[in-house]
C-alpha cells in the first residue's frame, strides 16, 4: 500500500501544530490550547505508526513481530479519548459536571489501553502484518480480541464526539458553529472507517474475506477524517483573526481613493510616514487612517459648503439617499478643495463640522467610494484651464 496515505496526513497535521505551537509557548497554562496541541499531535502519530514502512521499522526495532499494531491501537484510543475531553472542556458547563463526566471517559480509555497491551502480550501473532493484521489475526485467541476492542472503542468515541458536537451546533453560531459541523463531518468519517474495519473483522468470523474493506477503503475514510476534525478544531481558533484580517484587509482597500486624492493635496510630501514593505495590514490601515486625517485637516480651510450642498442635491436629484447624497456632496466638497490647496483662497462658506464628521471609518469609507464611482463628483471638481465646464445633472422629468 502506498504509505503516503499515511505519511500525508501525519505532515499536515503536525504543519497545524507548528502553527499552533507559538500560541502554546505564550498560553502554555491554557487547557484548550494544549488540548488540540495533544490532539493533532497523537492524531499525526497514529498515522504514521500505523504506515507499512513505519510498521516493519518498529517490529524490527524491537524484535517483536507486529508490536507497531498495539502501539498504534493505543495511539489511537488516546486519540479518541483526547478527543472527548477536549470538546468536553472546550464546551464547558458546571465545573463539577465536566470534571466528573472527563474522568468517566479517561478511566474508560486508560482501561481499554490496558486491556490492549494485556491481549497483546496473552496473545500469539508470530507473523509480522503490515497492512492487513485486523484480519488475519480476526480469529486468533486474544489478539482477536484486542482488535474488535480497539474497534469497539474507537466507535463508541466517534459516535459520542458526534452526539456532542451536533448537539452543541444547534446552539451556537459563527465560526463554532462551523468548526463543530466539521468535527461531525470528520467524526462520521472516523465512524466509517472503524465500521469498515469491524465489518472485516466480523466477516473473517464468519468465514468471508472482506479484507478489501479494511485495507483499501478504511485507510481513506481515516485520512479524510483526520483532515476534516482537524480543520474543525482549528476553524474556531483561527477564523475570527481571519475574518479581522478579511475585514482590514477589505478597510483598507475601499479607503484607497480617498487616499489618493487627498495626496494630491501634498504632492511634494507623503500623507504619512512610509512603513516596511513586511507591515502588517493592520499597521498599514493605521497609516492610512492616520494620513486620511492630516489630509483632511490640511484641507480644512478649503473645505467649501456650497460645493457640499450643490453635489448633494444634485444626488437626490438624481435618485440617492439621504445617507448616500450627503457622502457624495462630501466626496465632491473634498475633490474641489484638493484641486484649489495650497494655491487657492480659503472658502468664504468653510465648513469645520462635516470634516469632523468624515473621521468616522464608516463615513470615510463612504466618501471614498463616492469618490471612485459617482459622477456627481466632478460637478465639484474645477475644471482644467482651457476644458469645457462639465454639464450640468440630469433633472429628473415632472
Amino acid at each position: 500500500m502506498n504509505a503516503s496515505r499515511y505519511y500525508i496526513p501525519a505532515l499536515a497535521l503536525w504543519a497545524g501544530l507548528g502553527v499552533k505551537l507559538p500560541d502554546l509557548i505564550r498560553t502554555w497554562r491554557d487547557p484548550l490550547v494544549r488540548s488540540v496541541c495533544w490532539v493533532i499531535f497523537l492524531g499525526g502519530a497514529g498515522f504514521l505508526f500505523a504506515a507499512p514502512p513505519t510498521v516493519a521499522a518498529v517490529n524490527r526495532a524491537s524484535g517483536i513481530p507486529n508490536l507497531a499494531a498495539p502501539l498504534d491501537y493505543v495511539i489511537v484510543s488516546a486519540y479518541s479519548a483526547a478527543c472527548l475531553l477536549l470538546i468536553l472542556h472546550w464546551r464547558g458547563g458546571p465545573a463539577d459536571h465536566v470534571r466528573r463526566l472527563a474522568r468517566r471517559w479517561q478511566i474508560g480509555y486508560s482501561v481499554l489501553i490496558t486491556l490492549i497491551i494485556v491481549l497483546f502480550v496473552a496473545g500469539n501473532a508470530p507473523v509480522e502484518r503490515r497492512t492487513d493484521l485486523d484480519t488475519y489475526y480476526a480469529t486468533t485467541p486474544w489478539i482477536g480480541q484486542m482488535i474488535a476492542l480497539y474497534l469497539l472503542g474507537h466507535i463508541t468515541a466517534a459516535v459520542a464526539t458526534t452526539a456532542l458536537c451536533w448537539r452543541w451546533a444547534l446552539e451556537v453560531r459563527g465560526w463554532l458553529r462551523a468548526g463543530l459541523w466539521l468535527l461531525v463531518a470528520g467524526w462520521l468519517l472516523n465512524l466509517s472507517f472503524s465500521t469498515l474495519k469491524l465489518t472485516a473483522v466480523a466477516a473473517r468470523w464468519a468465514g468471508g474475506d472482506w479484507d478489501v474493506l479494511s485495507t483499501s477503503l478504511a485507510p481513506g475514510m481515516a485520512s479524510l477524517a483526520a483532515t476534516v476534525a482537524t480543520v474543525g478544531f482549528t476553524v474556531p481558533l483561527f477564523g475570527p483573526r481571519l475574518g479581522l484580517l478579511w475585514h482590514t484587509v477589505v478597510t483598507w482597500r475601499r479607503l484607497g481613493p480617498l487616499w489618493h486624492e487627498l495626496s494630491g493635496a501634498s504632492p511634494g510630501s507623503p500623507l504619512a510616514a512610509p512603513i516596511p514593505w513586511y507591515s502588517s495590514y493592520a499597521v498599514r490601515l493605521t497609516r492610512r487612517e492616520a494620513g486620511i486625517q492630516d489630509g483632511l485637516n490640511l484641507l480644512r480651510p478649503h473645505l467649501d459648503d456650497r460645493i457640499r450642498a450643490r453635489a448633494q442635491s444634485a444626488a437626490r436629484s438624481a435618485g440617492h439617499g439621504d445617507e448616500d447624497a450627503s457622502r457624495i456632496g462630501l466626496a465632491a466638497m473634498i475633490a474641489a478643495a484638493v484641486r484649489v490647496h495650497p494655491d487657492g483662497a480659503p472658502a468664504e462658506t468653510a465648513v469645520l463640522d462635516h470634516s469632523a464628521g468624515l473621521m468616522a471609518r464608516a463615513t470615510l469609507m463612504g466618501v471614498a467610494h463616492a469618490l471612485r464611482t459617482s459622477p456627481v463628483v466632478g460637478g465639484g471638481r474645477p475644471a482644467p484651464p482651457g476644458a469645457p465646464a462639465p454639464p450640468p445633472p440630469n433633472k429628473p422629468a415632472k
